[in-house]
């Protein structure tokens, strides 16, 4: 296999690369970062994505019928590359662009495709996917939030947890029990929720980090039209499964993190004293480093097969697993290494005098739950194990 871009391939990074350069965000204020708070970052992040939408980055991928550019997958890493070598973000509505779009245009009637996709492109409506719920975290063929067809509507009652962005979505791609009669994997439906229907309440959870973008949404004799249901009545397993899958392939190309904390953590060495010189300098600290290095190079080869099958015009499989295993595993012990690196000062909050930059301290309190979302870990090791290696279920 080559693994060398093509000349055509390397002039549109260079074309990708000039206009991040020159469309790029201005750096927070010092008035800013003393004030900020998810929202001012929120709405900040929300104009990008517009000027991104304007300049045709966003949904590179997409088919031009539904409003992308019809880029190849090539060219949506190549960007995903440029952006984490900034150290820019991509955007908001990121599950709606990578779990509910793909869902939509696999599973979608014409008349849910063309009713939603171009907007959440946009970003004009904000998607959150309702999947966990307080009995069925890991285990989500367990749920229980029910959606009884009377007449032309779906009454959906339950309650969904660890909802992200829930507070800020128009719509929720919701997964219900609509047959209880049947076995749990085939009683399954999925929905498309608006979120401003009556019945429906969203309450966030407050992280340790400080954080509150995810939700509780509680949901009373909530209306859902019948036109709404994505896929077959009671094939919302399916739906499910391959819905997690586009995130998984989502989050392992995305979470580009691992180069972008590589590189920060081998600046961090370099400006950290340890025993009176550089931690750089530090036969331990040196090789711990070189360890990281050997593995984000190792997932980024390792990603070129789910990106292979991609090409081939084939749906993510569990090869996304690989992808989103190593990506919040590395990404979690390259953070927890850093906070070793920093010690005491890796306790101070960002709008301290002495915070580090990097603001390490929130991202230390956040990457935990990088391992949680699009299925824990050890989900994603069964996943491995029994649909990759062919292992027999324990």
């Amino acid at each position: 296999m080559d693994f060398n871009y093509s000349p055509e391939q390397e002039a549109y990074r260079m074309q990708v690369r000039a206009w991040l350069e020159a469309n790029q965000p201005p750096p927070l204020t010092p008035e800013e970062k003393e004030r900020a708070n998810e929202d001012l970052l929120w709405e900040r992040n929300k104009r990008w994505h517009k000027k991104l939408f304007a300049g045709g980055w966003i949904g590179l991928n997409w088919p031009k019928e539904y409003g992308g550019r019809g880029a190849t997958f090539v060219e949506q890493l190549i960007f995903g590359q440029e952006l984490a070598r900034m150290n820019l973000p991509m955007g908001i509505n990121v599950l709606g662009i990578i779990m509910t779009g793909p869902a939509l245009m696999q599973w979608g009637t014409d008349e849910q495709k063309k009713r939603y996709l171009q907007p959440i492109l946009a970003a004009d409506e904000i998607w959150c996917e309702g999947m966990s719920e307080p009995g069925a975290g890991s285990d989500l063929a367990a749920i229980q939030t029910r959606a009884e067809l009377q007449g032309d509507s779906f009454i959906v009652n339950g309650q969904k947890v660890w909802t992200t962005h829930a507070h800020r979505s128009d719509f929720c791609q919701l997964f219900v029990r609509t047959d209880p009669d049947l076995p749990k994997h085939k009683g399954m439906s999925a929905l498309l929720v608006d979120m401003h229907s009556p019945g429906v309440t969203v309450k966030p959870l407050k992280q340790i980090s400080g954080d509150a973008e995810f939700n509780e949404i509680f949901f009373e004799d909530v209306r859902v039209p019948k036109e709404n249901l994505l896929g077959p009545l009671n094939a919302g397993w399916q739906v499910l499964v391959s819905t997690l899958m586009h995130e998984r392939f989502g989050i392992s190309e995305t979470i580009g993190g691992t180069e972008v904390i590589l590189s920060q953590l081998v600046d961090l060495a370099k400006s950290v004293p340890l025993f009176g010189q550089s931690a750089s300098d530090d036969d331990e600290v040196r090789q711990q480093i070189a360890q990281f290095a050997i593995e984000v190079t190792a997932k980024k080869y390792n990603g070129l097969r789910a990106l292979t099958k991609r090409l081939k015009g084939q749906q993510p499989g569990a090869e996304s697993s690989i992808g989103k295993l190593n990506s919040t595993e590395l990404s979690q012990r390259m953070t927890k290494f850093a906070s070793r690196l920093l010690g005491q000062y890796a306790t101070l909050e960002r709008r301290s005098l002495f915070a580090p930059d990097g603001d390490w301290m929130r991202r230390i309190l956040q990457v935990e739950s990088l391992t949680i979302a699009g299925g824990t870990s050890s989900v994603q090791k069964n996943m491995i194990g029994e649909r990759i290696l062919q292992l027999p279920k324990g």
